[in-house]
């Protein structure tokens, strides 16, 4: 097992910095672009990929740890710690787009009160074009492998790099008309940045909100608790279930419950009975699951 923990920890750093040279790219080119080709919209996609540096260094750090055996100070694993990579990640990106909400809304009133925006170069019009299939091959690859191994933090970091390839699509259609069209349409580019900031936030919310339930102890939904109990239930032996609660620890599921078995069977009996629960349970949710089952007579 704990073979098979370090290999995870290498498919995750390798995805990871697989990711971050893919950024440390873009990053270079949208803010060079963005800056000398006179976009707004190219700039916040830059600030959005720089963001992007900082959760690759995050997954990366905290990989090595969520993947650590129990020990005597954390005897329940260590999977929090990728819990709290991608709840940062989602903080990261939210305040990423409330910098790139107010700099927009900062370029729109200038444009309102008669300022005449500098026109876009074609050089961002490229760049977006290249940010858009660099991205979406990022986020394939990364949630590919995420799902492989079970990752959230890489899972989350997935749905970082398709929100930076939907940001550039919306780069892409604010830089196109403000380049495109006459000077009164180089509005377009700063609004195009307020888009980007909305789907930036709601990326975050979406990141953000699993690591916050499962920090606060939530239990696992409706319908996995109703799965983990007919499992449970199909077992030889078992009369009855009840107390059944099931939460998320990172990468791995706590399971507790109580099994009502016949008074009169062995305790040896009742040991064979909790332990193939637990075989098929591990089956189920994976063989780090921690299974908690406490054996009661059926009265």
């Amino acid at each position: 097992m704990q073979e098979n923990n370090k290999n995870i920890v290498t498919i995750i750093r390798h995805v990871t910095l697989v990711g971050f040279w893919v950024n440390a790219v873009l990053v270079i080119l949208k803010l060079f672009f963005g800056y000398w080709g006179h976009s707004d919209a190219l700039v916040a996609d830059g600030y959005h990929s720089i963001s992007d540096f900082i959760t690759d260094l995050i997954v990366i750090i905290f990989a090595g740890k969520a993947y650590k055996k129990a020990d005597k100070d954390h005897p329940y694993g260590h999977g929090k710690f990728e819990t709290m990579a991608s709840l940062i990640i989602g903080v990261i990106l939210m305040l990423v787009a409330l910098f790139i909400c107010y700099e927009g809304i900062v370029r729109i009133i200038l444009a309102l009160n008669g300022t005449i925006l500098a026109k876009p170069d074609i050089w961002t019009i490229i760049v977006a074009f290249i940010s858009i299939g660099a991205k979406e091959w990022c986020f394939r690859y990364t949630k590919r492998e995420g799902k492989r191994i079970g990752s959230s933090s890489l899972m989350a970091n997935a749905e970082h790099h398709r929100s930076d390839a939907v940001s550039s699509i919306a780069t892409l259609i604010g830089v196109g008309v403000a380049f495109a069209f006459g000077a009164e349409w180089r509005i377009m580019d700063p609004i195009a940045s307020l888009v980007i900031a909305g789907m930036i936030a709601l990326s975050a919310y979406k990141i953000a909100k699993p690591s916050i339930n499962e920090l606060l102890e939530m239990s696992l939904a409706q319908n996995e608790i109703d799965e983990i109990r007919i499992i449970a239930s199909r077992i030889d032996g078992v009369k009855n279930i009840h107390n059944l609660r099931a939460r998320k620890n990172g990468h791995s599921t706590i399971i507790e419950m109580n099994v009502h078995v016949a008074p009169e069977i062995t305790v040896k009996l009742g040991h064979k009975i909790a332990n193939n629960i637990e075989e098929a349970l591990h089956h189920e949710f994976g063989t780090d699951a921690i299974i908690y089952i406490h054996i009661e007579p059926e009265e």
